[in-house]
């Protein structure tokens, strides 16, 4: 099997690093090794790479095959672009200064991307900076309107037992003063065994008889006045 560009494992759990290696296809993948070209750090943003650029060039030229990773971290750095360049010039596609040139270019392309890229993420920076500070003052707005709104109701419950004080003490003061309506009604009432009893009334025997009474009642008439005077003689 051909030889292969590829990486070996390093670091701690949870913080990997990594060495851009040139190795056996057939070996492990954190077992021997041909050569070391360099370290890639993905944990960094954006991630460090550190490679021979000579060398990886070498390589490639001579059959190396990178993996997946490998490969993106080759073409980041230009190895593959300067490998397809000088592909072109031994093929007579390209002169060795038209090659230079289109390199160039590239590199100042990439230059101007990482300083755009640079530039983007201070200012993303700032605007994080700024997010967080408005955010903050919101809350900390809310938080003072939450606690003048408290202190407003506890005064108004202040304020109410203050007045209710007052109104209070005139309640117990007013029974005080006033005489109670239930001892007042059975000292008016005069007892039943008090009552004039009916041997007080008039006796039967002063009354007139009925006799009597029919005589002064009945109308005197001629008829009646001459019975009188034969009976009387």
């Amino acid at each position: 099997m051909p030889t292969k560009i590829r990486l070996q494992r390093k670091g701690k759990k949870g913080k990997p690093f990594y060495h851009l290696v040139i190795a056996d296809g057939r070996a492990p993948r954190d077992g021997k090794f041909i050569e070391r070209l360099g370290t890639y750090n993905p944990m960094t943003d954006p991630a460090t790479i550190d490679i021979s650029f000579e060398r990886a060039l070498h390589w490639l030229q001579v059959g190396a095959q990178p993996t997946d990773t490998a490969r993106s971290i080759l073409s980041r750095e230009g190895v593959l672009l300067k490998d397809h360049l000088l592909r072109g010039v031994k093929k007579g596609a390209l002169t060795e200064e038209q090659a230079e040139e289109k390199f160039k270019a590239w590199l100042n392309e990439k230059a101007t991307k990482l300083e755009q890229k640079a530039k983007d993420a201070q200012l993303s920076e700032k605007e994080l900076a700024k997010k967080r500070l408005e955010e903050e003052r919101k809350v900390n707005e809310a938080r003072a309107e939450a606690l003048a709104k408290k202190l407003a109701k506890e005064n108004v419950r202040e304020a109410v037992a203050t007045e209710e004080e007052p109104a209070a003490e005139e309640a117990t003061e007013a029974p005080a003063t006033e005489a109670p309506a239930a001892v007042e009604e059975p000292a008016a009432e005069k007892p039943a065994a008090e009552e004039k009893p009916a041997a007080e009334e008039k006796p039967a025997a002063e009354e007139k008889p009925a006799a009597e009474e029919a005589k002064e009642q009945a109308p005197e008439t001629p008829e009646a006045d001459a019975d009188e005077k034969k009976k009387e003689e």
